[in-house]
């Protein structure tokens, strides 16, 4: 189940917005179904962060106690990882470039929108967080494995300076260690 949370000082707004995103076919959100909560005061949405993990955050750009582009600042102290999208009704270019190198949202979306744009945008940005998140995993163990290697690696180059030969062990057919070949005898 994806979460996500909306943000925007109108209700309507907020409504409107659940049903385009309730609306989001689950194959195009990798068989989950979202969970979507609304949110008219940032701080109120911060603090629900706070507490539970967030795959996408949606705000508006223009909100009275702070704009989207602070907002989704205080988001990523808290969620680095979490996929962002702003909605403005103004079309700010300043607004735009803002939100792309501030807190790099993936989208930023004029109101009024198209709905299939921002269904698009919603599974868009859950698929490219979810393949970072994959991506970061899948790094994670090769470096696990590339340290338990080099341990085995030095372990066996301990081993060989002991004892050479220890570590290139001649086993006859019936995986009996071989000490010597019986050619050799």
């Amino acid at each position: 189940m994806y979460r996500i949370v909306l943000v925007d000082d109108e209700d309507n707004v907020l409504a409107a917005l659940r049903r385009v995103l309730a609306g989001i076919p689950v194959d195009d959100l990798d068989g989950e179904s979202p969970a979507i909560e609304c949110f008219t005061c940032a701080a109120d949405a911060l603090k629900r962060i706070r507490s539970v993990p967030v795959d996408l955050v949606m705000t508006d750009y223009r909100m009275p106690e702070m704009s989207g582009v602070e907002f989704l600042s205080r988001v990523i102290e808290l969620q680095p990882s979490v996929a962002r999208i702003i909605l403005s009704g103004y079309a700010d270019l300043d607004a735009v470039l803002g939100g792309i190198n501030q807190v790099q949202i993936a989208r930023f979306i004029n109101k009024p929108w198209r709905i299939h744009d921002v269904r698009a945008a919603v599974a868009g940005a859950l698929a490219t967080r979810s393949l970072v998140l994959e991506n970061e995993r899948l790094a994670s163990l090769v470096r696990a494995q590339r340290g338990a290697l080099s341990r085995q690696e030095a372990e066996l180059r301990r081993l060989e300076e002991e004892s050479p030969g220890i570590t290139r062990l001649r086993l006859a057919e019936d995986g009996g260690i071989l000490l010597y070949d019986e050619e050799e005898a």
